[in-house]
């Protein structure tokens, strides 16, 4: 699978799981399991409840994905 096959999404952090790992509430009211980048990770970016993310997500399983971005409050 390409990069142009992901599915963009925008959430919120609702809980934050071990081992950095996330449960995000997308716009449709949907909660996803996600997980830091390694960009994300390499930069020691901190991502906390209530952050505002953006994922990618494979449009074959549609319940777990990837954080790319955390937005500056």
């Amino acid at each position: 699978m390409s990069k142009e096959d992901v599915i963009d999404a925008e959430g919120e952090v609702v809980e934050v799981l071990g081992n950095s790992n996330f449960k995000v509430k997308i716009m449709n009211d949907h909660i996803i399991t996600a997980y830091i980048s390694g960009k994300l990770r390499a930069n020691k970016i901190r991502v906390l409840i209530g952050d505002k993310v953006k994922i990618e997500m494979s449009p074959y399983d549609l319940t777990k994905g990837r954080i790319v971005w955390r937005d500056k409050k």
